[in-house]
């Protein structure tokens, strides 16, 4: 008993050491990114004032290193996440603010099921944005080695919008890894695309008014095309060339004309004539995640607008659900 009392003492040490450590060379971190801030435009005042308070935050590297797209089949993640209790919701949403939906439908030619998928898995329809503080969680992220470049341009890009006072910083709480509003924006993002819809010189992404204008923005800026389908669920026959699987968001390969794969496609019946000019990958998601998962199924023709969602997030299961539930909001609308 004395024993196990004494290993978890030394465990109990060690992990207080460990945050101990790091929390120095978080402060250590944080004088050298005053310098890359400073030498970036970004003023000492705004330096000292918004980020006097940022601490280390461990478990935003737990969440980092075990986020569900890592881990969760397609069927769990998807199913999570377009449930009918989540279609009944946003239709709930939907019906009190239909103007405005529609109208940012009308203006920016982006479907009024799309924005509804996104916000309901984003935040459930804006119910929950995350209580993170933002400006810690992307200085630890900065910190963290395994994608310090990417963060500390996001926090960069944060710094001068605040700089600039088109976000307040003492509004900024979201997500771990950053992410802002009812869409979860990052920095970024914000940057290039949020709209102050209500022309009240300030940038309200936890307003549905800036909130929907911005999202639509986005995607229309990044290539979303109205009314043209974004996957079908298929069965492979087994001759299908492995160089056909992609299992990787990171870059979809080998694309062909869905005509050229049909021959390929047991169930080609369910897939739209229409559609067989247009250009294709094929899917296999669980194969990177599954052990022994069959390599074959669950396999996706996916299209351009699926590729949009990638760039919207780069996870091959958000992106189907995101789709799904776009068209079981169609199904309803």
């Amino acid at each position: 008993m004395r024993l196990i009392k004494y290993i978890l003492i030394i465990i109990i040490f060690s992990i207080t050491a460990a945050y101990s450590n790091n929390d120095i060379k978080f402060q250590e971190w944080k004088k050298g990114f005053k310098k890359v801030a400073l030498q970036n435009d970004i003023s000492e005042e705004t330096f000292d004032t918004v980020l006097k308070d940022i601490k280390f935050l461990p478990n935003v590297i737990k969440y980092d290193r075990y986020q569900p797209e890592f881990y969760e089949d397609t069927k769990t993640y998807i199913s999570k996440r377009t449930s009918s209790k989540k279609v009944l919701k946003g239709l709930s949403f939907y019906k009190k603010n239909l103007y405005l939906i529609n109208t940012i439908e009308k203006k920016y030619n982006i479907e009024k099921e799309l924005l509804l998928s996104l916000m309901g898995i984003e935040t459930n329809f804006g119910t929950y944005v995350g209580k993170m503080d933002i400006l810690s969680s992307l200085a630890t992220l900065s910190f963290d080695e395994r994608r310090s470049e990417f963060f500390s341009k996001e926090l960069l890009i944060l710094l001068r919008l605040i700089e600039n006072k088109q976000i307040d910083y003492k509004t900024l709480y979201g997500s771990w890894a950053g992410a802002f509003g009812f869409f979860q924006f990052m920095p970024s993002t914000m940057k290039n695309y949020a709209i102050d819809y209500d022309n009240n010189n300030y940038i309200d992404l936890k307003n549905n008014n800036d909130a929907y204008a911005s999202a639509a923005n986005y995607l229309g800026k990044i290539g979303w095309k109205k009314k043209q389908p974004c996957f079908y669920k298929i069965k492979l026959t087994d001759n299908i060339p492995k160089k056909y699987l992609n299992v990787s968001a990171k870059k979809l390969h080998d694309k062909k004309k869905l005509k050229y794969f049909r021959k390929y496609i047991t169930n080609n019946d369910l897939l739209d004539k229409r559609f067989d000019n247009l250009a294709v990958a094929i899917i296999t998601p669980d194969k990177d995640i599954i052990p022994d998962a069959e390599n074959l199924s669950p396999a996706y023709i996916v299209f351009e607008n699926y590729e949009i969602i990638l760039k919207w997030n780069r996870s091959l299961r958000f992106s189907l659900a995101v789709c799904t539930l776009k068209d079981k909001f169609s199904n309803e609308l």
